[in-house]
Formats: structure tokens, C-alpha cells, sequence
């Protein structure tokens, strides 16, 4: 495991749209900085990237107290995090803000693009190249690192308490969704492999953050897609796993099972306080996602209960698919992102508060097309979500 902090004071990043000091704003941000090949990110960002000066720019416009990015390129030296601070987020960027500096930031390992050794799409070949490769990784990924995560930060890390679960086994968790053949309604791994599956696709953190309002255990993650497999639905059942993962850890029934990468078992204590925050990769009523998993999560009595996040820019796409015959069951202003015109807009980010929270606000940064600020929300086909909590 690998964080990477620094101990100077955070910069005043006061400005006229942030939220007073007592209020902890939290966020997620799906960015979309990555690159199909080995330290692609780190060439991009040094040569000038105009998706991460608009990812930079909406984080100068929200200024989040504490932010998870999802798709945010691991590099074990924390290169492309150096350069992204120091040139995209330190630096006032079009349609962006005043400067934004974080002094505090974790990063580490995840799964994806770590071969596993094994035929885990079941081709009959292990490993080989492109999209055959990845499938056999631990996480799909083209290459270590890719697709990974990166926590920022304006107040202290408790690095040595952040747990990970990166290699936790899938079968470790009673009642895990294993994947069947429909043809023979046999498991569609054989145990051998089974045994061996990792349930993160790219990594489950719990990074203790020490606000002025007290410890806060920002828990992270990003799911695998429930997409891109075949009727066994086997990236489907993974997703709901890695989203239950997280129902388990704040659970007081959380079992010895539940170890992380140090070997220490058992979830979360039943006092502390939480933000659960990511791309989990599952809307509560569409999409190909198993439902149940997102709204289980929703409806945990640890989670506060609150208003959905909303746009008018969200509501605006949304409509504008439905008006073309791609028409969804869920709000118009929940949805996060934009997938084009065969999947469309959809609800995948969330941040999701413990109960013990008083609720100040929260929204999605995707402002209307008549909108100026527009021009800088198009850096992901993700947008940013936020909440305001008071202590």
C-alpha cells in the first residue's frame, strides 16, 4: 500500500459559492484520466490534457473539502496526482475558479490490469493482448493502475488507520452471488478459480480524514460495470458484491470474514461517522445493474436518509433521450452521467452520508447547455457530485 501526504496547512480557498467553514463539502468525480497504455496518463498531463483542465476547472467551481477520483491513473511515484495538482488544479483554469490546493491526498494499488494467472473469461487461452488480456486481469485494465483512484484532501489523513480490501476473495463473503452457466445452471467459474477471485475490481479504501468536526471515514470505491460479460452475468453479480461490501462493513453484524489487506478483520465501529463515495456503476431503477444492491445500500439504517443530488443539466439530457424513444423510469434530474445514445443518462454516482450528519446541501455540477459553465462540464461522461454536511 502506497499514500503519499503532505503535513503544510491547506491554502485559503475561500470563494463567494463555498460553503461556510463549519460546513464539510464531499464529492466524487468519475474523470475519466486514463490511458490504454503504462504511464500514458502521466505523457498526457505533462504535455498539456484539456479533459483534465476541465476536470480541474469543475473542481475550482465547487471546491470540495474532500474528493474521491474514480478513473484517475495509478503510478506508484504519484506522478500524474504531482502533475494534476501542481498544473491543472494550482493553476486558475478557463471556466474554472481561483486556484485549489489540497495538501492531503491517498492513492494505492488496485486490481485492475494485474494479471491473475488465470483464464477468467474462460476463452481458453490466459492473459494475451488487448481487451483478452484485461479480462484475465484481477480487475479489467489494459495495464496496472489503470482505472484507479485517488483521494484529495484540506484536511489530515489518518494514513496509518486507512484500511484496503483489495484482496479480499469474492467466496469469502457468506452468501456471495457466484456466477452461473444458464445453459447448464452450473457455477460458471470451477472452484479452483473461484477460490482465487478477488470481489474489488479496482479496490474498497476506508481512509480516515480528521475534520474539525471529527474523524470522518471517507469509504471508496469503484464496481465493476454490470456490462461486457455474457448471460452468466458474472460482472453483474461482482458489482452487486462490491456495493454489499460496503452494506457489510457498516453492518454490526459485520463478520470475521471481513478482513482487510493488514489481515485485521471486521467492519466498521458503530459510532463513527462515514461518507460512502463513488461511481457504483448501479442505478436504483435502470440499466443492467441488480438493483437491489444499490437500493439495499440506500436503505441502510446507518445511511442518512436525504434528498437525491440533482441538475438541470442532468434533467435536460435525460428528457432529451426520452424525446428521441430512450426512455427510463427514474428521475430526469438524478442522473450523473451521459453514456450515449444507447445507454443514456443514468444515476451512478453517489455520495452517501451516515446518519449523525446534518444536511446543508447537495447537487450535481452539470449546469444547463444555455449555461456557460457548460463548456466545462464535458471533461468526463461522468459529473461531479457533492453534498454539504454539518457536524
Amino acid at each position: 500500500m502506497l499514500c503519499a501526504c503532505a503535513s503544510s496547512p491547506a491554502a485559503d480557498d475561500a470563494a463567494a459559492d463555498t460553503p461556510p467553514a463549519t460546513t464539510l463539502r464531499v464529492a466524487t468525480y468519475n474523470v475519466s484520466l486514463y490511458d490504454e497504455q503504462a504511464g500514458g496518463l502521466v505523457r498526457r498531463l505533462q504535455a498539456g490534457d484539456d479533459g483534465a483542465r476541465k476536470v480541474a476547472a469543475v473542481l475550482q467551481q465547487v471546491r470540495p473539502d474532500l474528493v474521491l477520483l474514480n478513473e484517475f491513473d495509478y503510478d506508484a511515484a504519484g506522478m500524474a496526482a504531482d502533475l494534476f495538482q501542481r498544473d491543472y488544479l494550482e493553476r486558475p483554469q478557463p471556466g474554472g475558479g481561483e486556484a485549489l490546493h489540497y495538501p492531503y491526498r491517498y492513492f494505492a494499488e488496485v486490481n485492475t490490469g494485474v494479471p491473475s494467472g488465470l483464464d477468467l473469461d474462460r476463452n481458453g487461452t490466459v492473459g494475451g493482448v488487448g481487451r483478452d488480456r484485461g479480462n484475465d486481469a484481477w480487475g479489467y485494465g489494459l495495464h496496472p493502475g489503470q482505472y484507479g483512484m485517488l483521494v484529495l484532501s484540506k484536511h489530515p489523513i489518518d494514513e496509518e488507520q486507512v484500511r484496503s480490501f483489495r484482496l479480499l476473495r469474492w467466496s469469502a463473503m457468506p452468501d456471495a452471488r457466484r456466477p452461473l452457466d444458464p445453459a447448464t445452471g452450473k457455477p460458471w467459474h470451477d472452484d479452483a478459480v473461484w477460490q482465487q477471485l478477488r470481489l474489488s475490481s479496482k479496490s474498497h479504501w476506508d481512509v480516515p480524514v480528521r475534520t474539525p468536526g471529527g474523524t470522518v471515514h471517507f469509504l471508496v470505491s469503484h464496481p465493476t460495470p454490470p456490462v461486457f460479460d455474457g448471460p452468466e452475468d458474472r460482472n453483474g453479480a461482482r458489482n452487486a458484491d462490491e456495493i454489499r461490501l460496503w452494506q457489510e462493513y457498516i453492518s454490526s453484524a459485520a463478520g470475521d470474514w471481513l478482513c482487510d489487506d493488514d489481515g485485521r478483520c471486521g467492519g466498521l465501529d458503530a459510532d463513527a461517522r462515514f461518507v460512502i463515495a463513488g461511481d457504483l456503476n448501479n442505478d436504483p431503477v435502470d440499466g443492467d445493474g441488480r438493483h437491489e444492491a444499490i437500493l439495499e445500500l440506500l436503505e441502510h439504517p446507518r445511511v442518512l436518509r436525504m434528498a437525491t443530488p440533482a441538475s438541470e443539466g442532468g434533467a435536460e439530457t435525460a428528457r432529451a433521450y426520452a424525446a428521441q424513444g430512450l426512455v427510463r423510469r427514474g428521475a430526469p434530474g438524478h442522473v450523473t452521467g451521459d453514456f450515449g445514445p444507447r445507454t443514456g443518462a443514468m444515476r451512478l454516482d453517489y455520495v452517501l452520508p451516515s446518519t449523525g450528519f446534518g444536511l446543508r446541501g447537495s447537487g450535481v455540477f452539470w449546469p444547463p447547455s444555455a449555461d456557460p459553465a457548460a463548456a466545462i462540464a464535458d471533461g468526463s461522461d461522468h459529473h461531479l457530485v457533492w453534498v454539504d454536511l454539518a457536524p
